[in-house]
């Protein structure tokens, strides 16, 4: 009986082999691969000629067909290509490889694509990373699921621009890795003097900084570099570069920001370290000293850099900037921050994890946030908030932080609408309902005179002002006047000499809202609202009958944008 086992055993493994592994000899530009939610993920590792490059947890459709996406294997033509699954996995023969992926003909022209906003072909987006300008370009790497729009399988994307507006997306940058994990947030530099010793020929080296987590049971800081532009990269044969400490007993150590101290001629490191923002310091990116750290209520993705108040160089603040938007201002020596006001904080919602751009050409401080939108029926999720930029103001309340959209929106401007001190009413409405795109850049100043609330309509997406209260409404419309027919939120917002400020963009079905020169500032999804069938209108009111509230619209431009994908 046992020899009988044996042959069993024997002759089974070959058969069960082959329903485990599809391979390719490449000669197309990607392989296709169907997917199907109700499937269960199966652990796929990928190997080329025979060595395993990396893994993911990937359904492969069977019969029902969610969506397809796709791997660019272009970089691996003439060499075998094999996707090795941990169990048989039924649709493994719908796997192809084609100089098309399905549904590029439509790609950008999606009914709820955004057209303003940079969006991944294909899968998941969270975090943006490794944000860095260097010879033309500005790199955006971010955290990306290709083969599903739910999270998982933590990549690092890549995109690139000239403009800030305009966007190429490229193969993915970085895999997980087999004994390290998956690839969580971090930030990139520009090794200009090569400290690292990574440098080959020319070009000065690019080096990420990210966490490797390994499923949640420890995680760690590692490194790669590459020497054309961050086309492709060398994972460090000795990572991690920061082993996990949990230095305050937990196991959250993550979101390595990087930036080079001049004065100090050394480079920085700030990472979420469970409780607190640990800083580190380097002479070559690899070796790693702990120096000090911040603990201020702050949680994930840390930012630390310094900004001019008010633009005068002479009177700079150090600004340590939180995931949700937080901030606290104060004095930074390369080694240890030192906070001088209390928590701050600009962001009321809809984006988080926002990362600023080192080495950027005109000194700006410019960032990009993730913007949780949901886009139902699509092959892909999320999107990011249009490129801003940092400034730091002196209010009456102190010294704060504001953020605007970059002026290079203008590229996109096709046709503009302005109006000047006209109250709001049918005249102004009549020619506003002539606006029919759903791409915009509104800016508009209220005066208020007896007006309990105004604000401005963005096909049925309400950004109201309530007068007595201070407070801003962001309220969508979905039918009905119950509390439950609209979400709301109310921050508080004193007006400035009876006037509100307000710099709208408009994305189809996103909104991004910025309020009295950026002080405050909001992303929001619109879904209930058609794009095709968009309408654009301002209105006020008085609380009790035979009213006639007023507000003046002191003045409303209207630009109408054209797609960053044309």
């Amino acid at each position: 009986m046992k020899k009988l086992i044996s042959l069993i055993v024997v002759f089974a493994i070959p058969l069960f082999s082959q329903s485990l592994e599809k391979s390719f000899r490449i000669k197309n530009k990607y392989i296709n691969i169907p997917i199907d939610h109700t499937q269960e993920r199966q652990r796929v590792h990928f190997k080329v000629d025979g060595k395993v490059t990396t893994f993911n947890d990937i359904r492969v459709a069977h019969q029902n067909i969610d969506y397809w996406t796709f791997l660019d294997v272009s970089k691996f033509k003439g060499k075998k290509f094999s996707f090795k699954f941990s169990e048989q996995v039924s649709g493994i023969d719908k796997i192809y490889q084609s100089d098309k992926f399905v549904g590029e003909d439509m790609l950008y022209k999606e009914n709820l694509r955004p057209q303003v906003h940079f969006s991944t072909r294909r899968g998941w987006t969270n975090d943006p990373n490794g944000m860095v300008y260097y010879k033309g370009e500005y790199h955006l790497f971010y955290q990306h699921n290709p083969y599903e729009i739910i999270w998982g399988n933590m990549t690092w994307g890549h995109a690139v621009s000239k403009d800030l507006v305009h966007w190429q997306e490229l193969p993915i940058a970085i895999e997980p890795d087999t004994l390290l994990g998956t690839i969580f947030s971090g930030s990139a530099v520009i090794d200009h003097k090569n400290t690292s010793g990574f440098k080959k020929g020319k070009e000065p080296p690019m080096v990420a900084i990210f966490t490797h987590d390994m499923w949640n049971e420890k995680q760690q800081q590692s490194i790669a570099y590459s020497n054309d532009r961050g086309r492709t990269f060398t994972v460090y044969d000795k990572n991690p570069v920061i082993p996990a400490k949990r230095r305050f007993g937990s196991g959250h150590e993550r979101d390595p920001k990087v930036f080079w101290y001049a004065p100090g001629k050394h480079w920085v490191l700030i990472m979420h370290d469970a409780l607190a923002y640990s800083i580190y310091n380097s002479k070559n990116l690899k070796d790693w000293k702990y120096k000090s750290s911040v603990d201020a209520g702050f949680w994930e993705c840390p930012e630390l850099f310094e900004l001019a108040v008010d633009d005068n160089d002479k009177n700079k603040k150090w600004v340590m900037y939180g995931v949700t938007g937080t901030y606290v201002l104060g004095s930074f020596d390369g080694k240890k921050f030192t906070p001088e006001t209390e928590m701050l904080r600009y962001n009321a919602d809809g984006m988080t994890a926002a990362q600023t751009y080192n080495d950027e050409p005109n000194g700006r401080r410019l960032q990009i946030g993730w913007a949780r939108a949901q886009f139902p029926d699509s092959p892909f999720r999320h999107t990011f908030t249009f490129v801003q930029e940092y400034k730091l103001k002196t209010t009456k309340n102190g010294i704060r932080l504001f953020v605007n959209p970059i002026k290079e929106i203008e590229k996109l401007y096709t046709k503009s609408h302005s109006f000047k001190n006209q109250f709001i009413g049918y005249d102004i409405n009549e020619k506003l309902s002539k606006i029919k795109t759903p791409l915009l850049h509104i800016k508009v100043k209220f005066e208020i005179e007896n007006a309990n609330t105004f604000g401005i309509d963005i096909n049925g997406y309400k950004i109201a002002y309530n007068v007595p209260r201070n407070q801003v409404h962001i309220r969508r419309n979905n039918g009905g006047n119950s509390q439950n027919s609209y979400d709301t939120i109310r921050p508080f917002l004193p007006l400035q000499n009876r006037q509100l400020d307000l710099e709208i963009i408009v994305d189809k079905t996103t909104v991004e809202v910025y309020a009295n020169g950026g002080i405050m500032y909001w992303f929001y999804n619109n879904l209930e609202g058609d794009p095709d069938t968009f309408q654009l209108s301002l209105f006020n009111r008085k609380n009790g009958l035979n009213q006639n509230p007023k507000t003046l619209v002191k003045s409303l431009e209207v630009h109408e944008l054209k797609s960053i994908w044309e």
